[in-house]
């Protein structure tokens, strides 16, 4: 399965459109802050290995870079490999919250009131089924879920 950039976003992402993700590592955000959010995702993230504190500092700058700094990040622990309460990033402290939630997501806390969330396409993932994935997630107006997106694209969720 290929991704039309043609029907991409082009709004917000961190990557252009002729750098879709290739390889793990990527984040592809659609962030704006706003009063509500009528879609599922703000975007998408495609870790490489399951180890969080190698993983989440570079997603954390590069989403800083675009709205702002990030205070909070909300994930299942059960997803990834070790979890620390907090680390520190560019200088500022993180603060990770733990929920068994089993959602294949990651919320983003950047103020009091701008929440992102993104779907976390799971490591080892191929990388055309990981493509297709994070073009449904951060195309304008879709309301699908992870699970409703990993479904459409073949992809077996993280937990």
């Amino acid at each position: 399965m290929s991704v039309d950039p043609s029907t991409t976003p082009s709004a917000g992402r961190l990557l252009d459109g002729n750098d879709w993700p290739r390889a793990p590592g990527a984040v592809v955000p659609r962030l704006e802050t706003t009063a509500s959010r009528l879609r599922a995702h703000d975007g998408a993230w495609w870790p490489r290995p399951r180890d969080l504190a190698a993983e989440l500092p570079a997603l954390i700058t590069a989403v800083t870079e675009s709205v702002g700094p990030i205070e909070r990040v909300g994930l299942d622990a059960a997803a990834w490999d070790e979890v620390p309460g907090r680390m520190t990033v560019d200088d500022r402290v993180v603060h990770i919250d733990r929920f068994p939630v089993g959602d294949d997501t990651v919320i983003l806390t950047c103020g009091d009131h701008d929440h992102f969330v993104l779907l976390v396409v799971p490591p080892g993932t191929d990388p055309a089924a990981a493509q297709a994935a994070v073009a449904a997630a951060v195309l304008a107006g879709a309301s699908d879920s992870a699970r409703q997106i990993f479904v459409k694209t073949g992809i077996a969720p993280a937990v």
